[in-house]
């Protein structure tokens, strides 16, 4: 029984250091981390090369959402939640997962796990906010979800779950199994293939 035990306490650290290169709020969002950042209240317009007052519709929301990570990459959590506060639909899975980072990077962990599992909940492909839901969990010390929201990313990113599955406890491996298997709406779901559809 010890020797699951330590197994399964390996798996955790080696999941967990697996998504130390992507943690920094990005990925999954269509680019942006290179993008010029302006000061606050303003957002950058690539098709004029400058800085805009920061207003709703100043942007289409792509654009914005692009930005708002690149405002996370340089730090600028509430500057980027103020950029996510303008989208005409603020509740897209990537938005709500960007939105979920930069409110937890601020240290309200409870409130960016919400906005993770809204993120989740509009498309459970997006593997980048099941990583990051992970870490959510971790930093507040609840190391059983943290792992099994790990599991779900490296499930939704494909071939993960095979080898984590002896681990899993018979209830949490139906229902993984039971999870409904929508069809990818992330581009980097899509990109990936639905491997989940295979298990």
């Amino acid at each position: 029984m010890s020797a699951k035990i330590a197994c399964a306490t390996a798996l955790g650290l080696s999941l967990l250091a697996s998504g130390a290169a992507l943690a920094d709020g990005g990925g999954g969002g269509g680019g942006g981390s290179d993008r010029q950042t302006c000061p606050g209240g303003y957002v950058y317009d690539a098709r004029t090369n400058s800085c805009v007052k920061q207003q709703a519709g100043v942007l289409p929301d792509q654009e914005l959402t692009d930005y708002a990570f690149a405002l996370i990459k340089t730090g600028r959590y509430g500057d980027a939640i103020g950029v996510l506060d303008i989208l005409e639909n603020p509740n897209t899975a990537v938005a709500l997962n960007y939105r979920g980072y930069a409110t937890r990077k601020l240290g309200r962990v409870d409130e960016g796990i919400g906005y993770y599992l809204k993120s989740v909940a509009l498309d459970p492909h997006y593997a980048q906010v099941r990583e990051y839901l992970g870490e959510a969990y971790l930093v507040k010390g609840d190391m059983a979800s943290g792992l099994v929201a790990r599991i779900g990313h490296l499930a939704a990113r494909g071939g993960g779950y095979r080898r984590v599955s002896p681990f899993l406890t018979p209830d949490r491996h139906r229902a993984i199994q039971n999870e409904p298997r929508s069809p990818p709406s992330h581009p980097e779901a899509a990109a990936q293939g639905d491997e989940l559809g295979r298990l």
